[in-house]
C-alpha cells in the first residue's frame, strides 16, 4: 500500500475521481473497458470481494483505520490518496460517501444470450434513467432471487457512481447485460427462444393481479420480469410483446409504488418465494 497525502481536492492526481464525466470514465481512459468509481466502504468491499480491480483509493484521513484490512490486500502499485474531511466533502458535494472512494477497472459484462441461457429468473429494466432507481433495483434483485438483470439502452449506467452506491455494491454481485437496439424486439426474441415467460409490471385495466400471475407461473422454469421508468412505465410495445401483464393491487386509493418498491414486491412474488 502506498499512502499519498494530497493537500486539496483539485489535485491533478485525483482526476479519475473529480475531472471525468461518467461517459469519459466508461470510454476515455480505456476504450475497451473503462473505469468506474465506487463510493462507500460497503460498495468498495463488495466490489473487491467480487474481483473488481482497484486502480486508486481516495480516503478521508479518518477512514484509514477502518480500511486497514482492505488496503493490506491491495497491490503496492495501487495508490491510496488521503484528504482531510472537508476536502473530501468538497470533492463529493455530500457526506454520503463516508470518506471512501475507489477508482476501479470496469468488469466485463456477459452478453445477453449467455446471461439468458444461464439464468432462470431475470429482471429487465427499461427507460430507467434515474441512477438511484437502477441501483435500488439491483439491490432488490440480489436480495430477492434474481439470477441476472437485463438493462435497456435507455437506462442509466448500472456502474455509474450513484447506482453503485445506492445498490450497496450489488451491481457487482448480480450478473447483468446491456440490451441492444432494436429494443425490445431483439431481446424478446431471445427470451422466447430460451423459454422465458415474459411478465410486464404495468398500470393497466386489463392487467392481472400479481398474485394471480405468480400462481400461473409457479411451475414455469424461466421467468423474466419487466420494469419501466418511474412515472411513464414500460413502453406500449414492450407490454404488447410480453406474455402477461401484472399489477399490484393498492389500498386506500394509492395509485402506485415507487418503481424500486414495486419491483421488490413483484420479485418476491415471482422469484423470492422459490429462490431456494
Amino acid at each position: 500500500m502506498t499512502t499519498i497525502r494530497v493537500p486539496h481536492a483539485d489535485d491533478e492526481r485525483l482526476k479519475a475521481f473529480t475531472g471525468l464525466t461518467n461517459h469519459q470514465l466508461r470510454n476515455k481512459l480505456d476504450p475497451a473497458r473503462g473505469l468506474l468509481v465506487a463510493e462507500s466502504e460497503i460498495a468498495i468491499r463488495v466490489a473487491l470481494e467480487e474481483g473488481v480491480e482497484p486502480i486508486a483509493f481516495l480516503l478521508d484521513e479518518r477512514k484509514l483505520k477502518a480500511m486497514e484490512d482492505v488496503l493490506a490486500n491491495v497491490s503496492e502499485d495501487v495508490p491510496v490518496y488521503v484528504l482531510d474531511s472537508e476536502e473530501v466533502e468538497r470533492l463529493t458535494g455530500y457526506r454520503v460517501t463516508r470518506g471512501a472512494l475507489c477508482a476501479m477497472r470496469r468488469p466485463m459484462s456477459p452478453n445477453v444470450e449467455d446471461l439468458c441461457s444461464q439464468a432462470r429468473r431475470l429482471l429487465v429494466l427499461e427507460g430507467m434513467t434515474d441512477a438511484s432507481n437502477v441501483g435500488a433495483a439491483f439491490r432488490n434483485a440480489a436480495a430477492l432471487g434474481a439470477d441476472g438483470v437485463l438493462v435497456a439502452p435507455s437506462c442509466a449506467d448500472p456502474l455509474c457512481r450513484r447506482a453503485v452506491r445506492v445498490s450497496m455494491g450489488n451491481v457487482f454481485r448480480v450478473p447483468w447485460a446491456h440490451g441492444a437496439y432494436p429494443w425490445p424486439t431483439e431481446l424478446m426474441d431471445v427470451l422466447a427462444e430460451q423459454g422465458y415467460v415474459r411478465i410486464a409490471l404495468a398500470l393497466r385495466e386489463d392487467a392481472m393481479s400479481l398474485s394471480d400471475v405468480a400462481s400461473l407461473t409457479e411451475n414455469v422454469r424461466k421467468v423474466a420480469l419487466f420494469l419501466g421508468a418511474e412515472g411513464h412505465g414500460l413502453s406500449q410495445k414492450t407490454i404488447e410483446m410480453c406474455d402477461a401483464t401484472a399489477i399490484i393491487p393498492m389500498a386506500r386509493g394509492v395509485d402506485s409504488l415507487n418503481v424500486a418498491a414495486a419491483g421488490a414486491v413483484a420479485m418476491w412474488e415471482l422469484f423470492g418465494k422459490r429462490a431456494n
